[in-house]
């Protein structure tokens, strides 16, 4: 197994093991498939409560905790402390903005999304390795459908059948999302807005879904106020989720046909 002290002794990080913990399918099944990729063995969980119910089950002895600072359920601080009471393992707060405050001090340190294999083995060295958060000058409509450079790496890591079935798991996931997002605007439930657009805005950058990441992004940010008078953003925030889906449909039908 190995221990902190091991990451001391010059043990190489795509040798290492790490515990992915992430409630959105989409971010956590691309991480996955980039770190285990790039050498690392790679187990994942779906919410804290697993990924504690794992460690106690010595299902997996990881030397890398990396946990989504935003999830349902038990997350935050409080999960960094179940874990530190588990594992010696280094734990790295994931996020697609920069995480708040208390999570960046309590954890090892911090990564944006989409995660970059780089930065995170600067951050095993020990060398800072926060990013910028996603820039926002752009309208949507000048954001590409998807990331040509992302697009590329993924062809190179991994067959063409696995990069459609990437694209077409994220369409299916937008288009899930945008019906609970339509009943959750109805009831102008701001909570359950923004935990969308978060989901969005990582899941997406992850794989390069750039529009819709920008999409997610602006979803999270929004600020509705209680009387309604919002209602025209709101429906445009819903078209512009329902054109996104449909410019990545636009690519996967073009890009990488069946």
């Amino acid at each position: 197994m190995h221990t902190k002290a091991m990451l001391d002794l010059g043990v190489r990080q795509d040798q290492l093991t790490v515990l992915l913990v992430d409630d959105d399918l989409v971010s956590r099944e691309v991480t996955a498939t980039v770190l285990t990729m790039n050498g690392f063995s790679v187990h994942t969980a779906d919410n804290g409560t697993s990924a504690l119910a794992s460690l106690a089950a010595g299902e997996v002895a990881p030397d890398v905790i990396l946990m989504d600072a935003q999830m349902p359920g038990l997350n935050g601080t409080a999960l960094i402390a179940a874990l530190r009471a588990r594992s010696r393992a280094r734990i790295i707060a994931v996020s697609g903005s920069t995480p708040p405050s208390e999570v960046s001090a309590a954890a090892d340190g911090s990564l944006l999304k989409p995660l970059e294999i780089a930065a995170l083995r600067q951050l095993l060295e020990g060398r800072s390795a926060l990013q910028e958060a996603m820039e926002s000058p752009a309208a949507d409509a000048e954001v590409p459908a998807v990331s040509v450079e992302t697009l590329a790496k993924l062809r190179q890591l991994m067959p063409e059948s696995s990069v459609r079935e990437i694209y077409r798991a994220i369409i299916t996931d937008l288009w899930r999302r945008a019906k609970i997002l339509e009943m959750a605007m109805a009831k102008g439930d701001v909570t359950e807005i923004r935990r969308i657009g978060h989901a969005v805005k990582g899941g997406c950058a992850m794989a390069g879904a750039m529009r819709a990441a920008r999409v997610g992004a602006r979803l999270e940010a929004l600020a509705f106020d209680t009387t309604g008078n919002q209602s025209d953003n709101r429906v445009q925030l819903l078209n512009d989720l329902h054109s996104a889906a449909e410019g990545l449909e636009r690519i996967l039908e073009g890009e990488l046909p069946a």
